[in-house]
């Protein structure tokens, strides 16, 4: 799955290259980020990686809370991208990569917690939410700001903050330059 990162950048390059940014896109982009943003921090802050498994909060909607936040985040910037070909480009990296990141994590979890993550797994979607099936325990712990700190959620922020940033300059440089 390192091939998720390696990846990446090439993407990002060629999606900054195909996207035709307009304010009013990054404007919708971006709010659309934030709340891919906020899932991902409400996610971030029960979970305690290699430790125990989360079945409360976010997780108890969908296995998976942090990807489906980066799903929504990435969302908003193949809206702020304001192009067809950048937004498949992210669509096409994300359908790939991203399930089958899940799939593998899903093999861990399952050789890490045994029987507990099989049945969570057979209540809880793997993806998307489920708001209406039973929920998993309230038991558990609880949404933790220190939690969140030492997931070093955070980046996300700054990095999408960065992101924001460099499709106003590629709006900028289109409009100035012609490309």
């Amino acid at each position: 799955m390192r091939w998720r990162v390696r990846t990446g950048y090439p993407v990002a390059v060629l999606f900054l290259a195909l996207a035709a940014p307009t304010a009013r896109a990054i404007a919708i982009g971006a709010a659309v980020a934030f709340l891919g943003l906020a899932i991902r921090a409400y996610a971030s802050g029960y979970l305690r990686k290699d430790r125990e498994l989360a079945t409360t909060g976010p997780y108890a909607r969908t296995r998976n809370p942090l990807y489906f936040g980066s799903a929504i985040l990435a969302a908003g910037f193949v809206i702020a991208g304001n192009s067809i070909w950048a937004g498949g480009l992210v669509a096409l990296y994300f359908g790939v990569f991203y399930y089958a990141v899940m799939r593998n994590e899903e093999d861990d979890l399952r050789e890490r917690f045994g029987a507990p993550f099989d049945e969570y797994a057979a209540r809880v979607p793997l993806f998307f939410p489920s708001f209406f099936a039973k929920s998993a325990s309230r038991e558990g712990p609880r949404f933790s700001w220190t939690q969140y700190a030492r997931n070093r959620e955070y980046k996300a922020l700054v990095g999408s903050l960065l992101g924001v940033g460099v499709m106003w300059l590629r709006m900028y440089i289109r409009h100035r330059f012609g490309y």
